[in-house]
């Protein structure tokens, strides 16, 4: 193989690792998230589609299979040319049947290949690289800024569809996907933890919650700003950002011991019980680890995902009306916001059991 870009290298000793204990000659992966880890690059063309117009294979050397009409653009703009392009006529084969005539065998596929197995490509991209962690960083902030610009010029008479353009159209000015766009006003973030932007004003308050993507990575965050609160938000989003610290205690002390998202996830029941909010977790997930997905897996009770650091993590718990999410990179010995611009206002919060404060976003009060 020649000589690989620096972000590769990793990449490659975890696929030589994964062939050899499962038997394998080849992986393939078109899921755009996880063609864009191995790549970096971008096979999407529909954005509705769960797999992208190209698959990126690994037997030894590395392979870019698509049709075409892809061929010459995704050799030109999207991947390495440590990768070899070989392609089919459009008319003639699918995807999967192009990489099934393509692949030697036995092999994997994160999407339907017939004869092949199945990858979750979540266990190789985890925990972080360093190549993925400075990639990270400018997504973080580049999103964390999007976001706080224009939520600092929000009025009470604005409706949620327009913040969602906005956000939008913000993010995409610095080259970020959205996949998630969530904007609630007082009435209906109090009503739903899943506030899908309607035309209904924000009216005393109002959350703004986005997954930014950019190169297969995805960073979440939410932002409060309030005009005319209600008495009870000052008071929720402090529970909330305990119980968002008290995850974060968690989750590096269960990497530290080898523990599972079960474990963080009894932490997080525990955070909430001792800020006097018993069983608030049954009405929304709670979050979890963050890379190459907006969450490559969900805590739950009895989760058995592995707890990595280093590794993004999004908590995003909530209390009726009122939540706290950022994502935040998890070592064995820190804790860095990747989604902070250092412009927004913080405050100190405690976990739960007091062994740990960190500074998390506040309430921003517009007049």
């Amino acid at each position: 193989m020649t000589e690989l870009p620096a972000f590769l290298d990793s990449r490659v000793d975890r696929l030589d690792s994964y062939l050899d204990e499962h038997d394998l000659e080849a992986v393939w992966f078109a899921r755009p998230n996880s063609f864009a880890w191995l790549t970096g690059g971008d096979n999407v063309v529909d954005s509705a589609g769960d797999v992208g117009v190209a698959a990126a294979g690994y037997d030894g050397d590395l392979h870019i299979v698509t049709d075409n009409i892809e061929a010459g653009r995704l050799a030109d703009e999207e991947v390495p040319d440590t990768f070899s392009v070989e392609q089919v006529q459009w008319y003639e084969s699918s995807l999967a049947e192009a990489v099934k005539n393509t692949s030697p065998t036995p092999a994997a596929a994160d999407f339907d290949v017939p004869g092949f197995g199945t990858i979750d490509a979540s266990t190789l991209r985890q925990p972080l690289t360093e190549a993925d962690i400075e990639v990270y960083r400018e997504l973080g902030r580049d999103a964390a800024e999007a976001v706080e610009s224009v939520a600092s010029q929000l009025e009470s008479g604005d409706t949620e569809h327009e913040v969602a353009a906005a956000l939008r159209v913000g993010l995409s000015a610095r080259d970020i996907n959205a996949p998630v766009v969530l904007v609630g006003g007082e009435e209906r973030a109090q009503q739903y933890r899943h506030y899908t932007p309607q035309v209904a004003e924000l009216g005393g308050y109002a959350l703004l919650s986005v997954t930014a993507e950019r190169s297969g990575l995805c960073a979440s965050l939410t932002r409060t700003v309030a005009f005319d609160p209600p008495e009870w938000l000052d008071e929720r989003h402090e529970k909330a950002a305990t119980v968002d610290v008290s995850a974060l205690e968690a989750t590096q002390r269960v990497a530290r011991e080898g523990g599972t998202a079960g474990d963080v996830f009894s932490a997080i029941q525990a955070a909430y019980d001792a800020v006097g909010f018993e069983g608030e977790w049954q009405h929304h997930h709670q979050g979890g680890a963050a890379g190459y997905a907006g969450r490559e897996w969900i805590a739950t009770p009895t989760s058995d995902a592995p707890v990595h650091a280093p590794m993004g993590y999004a908590w995003n718990p909530t209390v009726q009306g009122a939540k706290s999410e950022d994502t935040v990179l998890v070592t064995e010995d820190g804790f860095e916001v990747l989604t902070s611009t250092g412009e927004w206002e913080t405050r100190e919060v405690e976990s739960a059991d007091g062994d740990l404060t960190l500074d998390r976003h506040d309430i921003r009060h517009l007049d």
